[in-house]
């Protein structure tokens, strides 16, 4: 056989495509804090208060692990190739961020370095040596990457494949009657916008978002509280779901929302022991921006964001149960089925029973 024929070399191409496994034995981030839930959930509260703890960085959004590990759950990539993209996607932010690059400078994002409790740290960087001495500056500094991600836990395989322990979950949950206002209005605005940019599958030519996958039929039928509801019902489900397969694998941190504002010292302190870090003077300022602990849970800071996003300031007078009452009338008005309103109770009914519950209140 002639080695060097076109044959030959093709033949040897084939054969080690078949037996090719895509490898990178080394790391960058060594640890990284995801906070994840639904929307609404309360995320945009905790992060930054996350963001306060010693070594922690700056928020960061991480679409490109989230559609990697979306689209590994749905098959289209496979486990070694959607393993190898988030190591090098993560160690790449690391980096990135260690040199100063890709760090958020648009004022008013929550993401925004200016919107971290020591913006110099990030204005340094730019000046300082990068390049070949940032390997060496990681393992002395030993920087906590923060990550904030959305419905990413029922699909996490990639990341906990790569990291396993080094990776810590913090996974914000919340009474379903505040977070299916907000729900509706993303899903109004954005599915069939041009800035919707979340993994998309076709059924019946039409583009759906990933997780109306397995029911397709109810999704295009549906009213968008309704899509909302049973987004949410669907998503608790497949999260739970993968909470029992990696039970022991991951170091994970369930903060309901409703009992961390209220009393969020418990939760701080496992958060604080959980990623090895320390609770500083920037983290009680920030709790107090946050306003943080609260007397009544809808006593948030009137952000934009949250305004854009359903929020409005609570009525003068309302108990706790009326404000819950509030959101499910909301839900009876714009046409919700009794059917996917007896979803709404269910679900509302569990994280009561569980979690929080406003008749207790």
């Amino acid at each position: 056989m002639d080695y060097y024929s076109t044959e030959s070399i093709k033949l040897m191409i084939d054969h080690s495509k078949q037996s090719l496994k895509l490898s990178r034995s080394t790391y960058l981030a060594n640890e990284i804090v995801i906070v994840d839930g639904l929307p609404g959930c309360g995320k945009t509260m905790l992060s930054p208060i996350l963001s306060s703890f010693d070594r922690v960085e700056l928020i960061s959004y991480a679409f490109e692990v989230e559609w990697i590990c979306r689209l590994n759950y749905l098959k289209k990539i496979d486990k070694d190739a959607a393993n190898f993209m988030v190591h090098n996607l993560i160690d790449h932010k690391i980096y990135q961020t260690m040199m100063g690059r890709e760090v958020n400078f648009r004022y008013s994002d929550i993401s925004s370095v200016f919107n971290y409790h020591n913006p110099i740290k990030y204005f340094k960087r730019i000046f300082q040596k990068g390049d070949m001495v940032i390997p060496s500056r990681i393992k002395k500094e030993r920087p906590i990457l923060n990550l904030t991600t959305h419905d990413l836990l029922s699909m996490i395989d990639p990341l906990v494949d790569v990291f396993g322990k080094n990776l810590f979950i913090v996974e914000v949950i919340r009474h379903p009657l505040f977070m299916v206002i907000q729900q509706a209005l993303n899903m109004e605005r954005l599915l069939f916008n041009e800035r919707d940019m979340q993994v998309k599958i076709e059924y019946k030519n039409k583009d759906l978002p990933y997780y109306a996958f397995g029911w397709e039929e109810i999704f295009l039928k549906s009213n968008f509280v309704e899509k909302a509801i049973l987004y949410i019902k669907y998503q608790t489900l497949l999260t739970e779901q993968k909470k029992k397969e990696l039970n022991g694998k991951i170091n994970h941190i369930l903060i309901p929302f409703e009992m961390f504002v209220k009393d969020p010292n418990p939760f701080m302190l496992q958060i604080q022991d959980t990623i090895n870090s320390r609770i500083t003077r920037a983290t009680k300022k920030e709790m107090r921006k946050q306003k943080v602990p609260r007397k009544n849970i809808v006593d948030s800071i009137p952000l934009q964001i949250y305004k854009r996003c359903g929020w409005e300031k609570p009525e003068k007078g309302l108990t706790e149960f009326e404000e819950f009452q509030k959101r499910r009338d909301f839900c009876i008005n714009q046409g919700v089925s009794k059917k996917i309103l007896g979803e709404l109770d269910s679900l509302s009914h569990a994280y009561e029973q569980k979690f929080y519950s406003p008749k207790n209140n």
